[in-house]
């Protein structure tokens, strides 16, 4: 673990204790951690972000100005309108908000917000998925322009991907690890058999089209999120037909999993995807109100979360993107309780300690 990442696990792991958030049940007492006793934990709650009180800090300086001044020190009011997709690495995390049509960034390092997409000639007029590359580039997939806009880590627009000739509702874009496949999930209109998978090289000329509209292997019915894992497999969320489709680097069909259901493994309304380094998947569902995290084969390792009427950790009331980065934490939008989430992936040994204490508090 470089300095740099370091200096950013050390400022997360600050959050924990105070931050401002959204309204929370001050009697809750339910689980910061997954899975519960007697199972060893291996995730536990951080924090949560919806304003620029989560991440500022504050000094005495500060303090004293604003008692002179008669003035919030930070305001907590929540920096985004309506968040849907995630995406975080090295300390930032960049939110698509589809009500102020903007990009939110909490830059963790740096304890400041700031905002993407707002000034011609990237200004963003539907944002949906979003993702990073290796060197830090932003991905937007625009919904209204039918365009994918590529800015660097500070919102410079760099490039823009498509266009209508290309594409008709674009609303996910992944990248492959060595930025020479560029994905982006059509789920077009209801009226349209054209729900694919655009692929697209460095230089924005199409060289795949995967997939369209259908149930079978291979087939889709509004795909809406997509992930590449590191050796390149992509995974599809075919939400119309309530499954994970997965391909190899070719685009040639291996496998799905997922069907329409009641239980655990299953989806009833399923939005959004994600890959962890280690090839573990992460899928979001607004009706289950959880994340399920499956093996790379599609069996079903753990669910996080469920639904709430009010803010707590682990509970929501409208799930939507998510995005895990390279310290493993899981970042989780809930459009109605308008919060990022974000969740530790924790060691063997800190999950065995919360274990051992777990256990001695039930010990009579």
């Amino acid at each position: 673990m470089n300095h740099y990442i370091r200096l950013v696990f050390l400022v997360l792991i600050s959050l924990i204790a105070g931050c401002a958030g959204v309204q929370e049940d001050t009697t809750y007492d339910g689980p910061l951690s997954w899975p519960q006793p007697p199972d060893q934990p291996r995730f536990a709650y951080e924090t949560a972000l919806h304003s620029a009180a989560n991440i500022a800090d504050i000094g005495e300086e500060d303090v004293l100005q604003a008692q002179l001044t008669n003035s919030e020190v930070v305001s907590d009011a929540p920096v985004m309108g309506k968040p849907a997709s995630v995406a975080a690495r090295n300390g930032k995390i960049y939110v698509t908000d589809t009500k102020r049509n903007n990009i939110a960034v909490f830059d963790i390092p740096r304890r400041r917000i700031f905002f993407m997409g707002m000034r011609k000639p990237g200004d963003l007029a539907s944002p949906a998925g979003i993702t990073l590359d290796v060197d830090m580039n932003v991905y937007v997939a625009d919904s209204k322009k039918r365009k994918i806009f590529v800015y660097d880590s500070l919102g410079y627009i760099n490039r823009t991907l498509g266009g209508p000739d290309s594409l008709e509702r674009p609303t996910g874009v992944a990248v492959s690890p060595d930025v020479q496949r560029i994905y982006v999930a059509d789920r077009s209109f209801n009226d349209s058999d054209n729900h694919r998978v655009v692929v697209f090289d460095w230089w924005g000329q199409v060289i795949q089209v995967i997939g369209s509209r259908g149930s079978g292997d291979g087939e889709f019915n509004i795909p809406t999120q997509l992930a590449v894992a590191p050796d390149g497999t992509l995974y599809v969320l075919d939400s119309g037909n309530f499954r994970v489709q997965v391909f190899d680097k070719e685009g040639r069909f291996l496998r799905k999993f997922g069907r329409l259901g009641k239980e655990f493994g299953n989806f009833s309304r399923p939005r959004s995807i994600a890959v962890d380094d280690s090839g573990l998947v992460y899928v979001t569902d607004s009706n289950f109100n959880n994340i399920q995290i499956f093996n790379p084969e599609g069996q079903l390792l753990l669910s996080i979360g469920e639904g709430a009427l009010f803010s707590n950790p682990g509970q929501y009331g409208m799930l939507n993107g998510i995005s895990v980065d390279e310290t493993g934490r899981i970042y989780v939008v809930d459009q109605f309780f308008n919060k990022v989430e974000v969740i530790r992936k924790l060691s063997d040994s800190e999950g065995k300690r919360l274990l051992e204490e777990a256990m001695l508090e039930e010990t009579p």
